[in-house]
């Protein structure tokens, strides 16, 4: 064999044998978790053909207290203030599956700066090995705030992971970028109307 080969043979082991522990690094530093993230890791690819600006007439009948409209399939969030004065639009995380995907109207019911977390039941039986409580901070899956919906378990929160932005990475709530999140916590209420489509 020449040198030449055995420098190419060589090369190519180094660069197969990085490319695995690149990946080995990435597993490890999901493992300790509070969220399924396995699938984030697998390339799914970011869903941004939709992204685009919408008129809240046909979703809404008014903007009484302003109005929040939660495209699943874009993966994006809009936002509407009751005058009309302001309309926000923001790339969102969605539900890992359809089984965990609610749809419909809701409104918000509780507006919590610094949440802390807590498994649902549902959750704790997939995943007995996740802590019971979180408190706030960069631990916590919740991020820096958190919208409570009418519905039991949901919310529109933060996250500190960014890479979940963009994908299917929920246990079924909808996460923005903290510094989002902050925004729409400021221009929304304790009853602003939210559509999940």
């Amino acid at each position: 064999m020449s040198d030449k080969i055995k420098h190419q043979l060589s090369r190519r082991g180094f660069l197969a044998a990085s490319a695995a522990m690149v990946g080995t690094g990435a597993a490890a530093q999901t493992a300790n978790s509070t969220e399924i993230e396995s699938d984030i890791n697998a390339g799914v690819q970011r869903n941004i053909s939709s992204f685009r600006s919408l008129d809240w007439q046909p979703y809404f009948s008014n903007l009484r207290n302003g109005a929040i409209l939660v495209d699943l399939q874009s993966r994006a969030l809009h936002y509407w203030s009751e005058d009309e004065s302001i309309y926000k639009l923001y790339p969102t995380s969605v539900p890992l599956t359809e089984d965990l995907t609610r749809k419909g109207r809701t409104e918000i019911t509780r507006k919590v700066e610094g949440p802390s977390w807590a498994p649902t039941p549902s959750m704790k039986l997939r995943n007995p090995e996740w802590p019971d409580f979180i408190g706030p901070g960069p631990d916590n899956p919740l991020g820096t705030h958190a919208l409570h919906l009418s519905w039991q378990y949901y919310r529109i929160h933060g996250t500190h992971d960014t890479r979940k932005i963009g994908r299917r990475s929920s246990n079924g709530c909808i996460g923005l970028y903290n510094e989002q999140i902050a925004e729409l916590f400021s221009f929304s209420k304790v009853g602003t109307q939210v559509l999940l489509i």
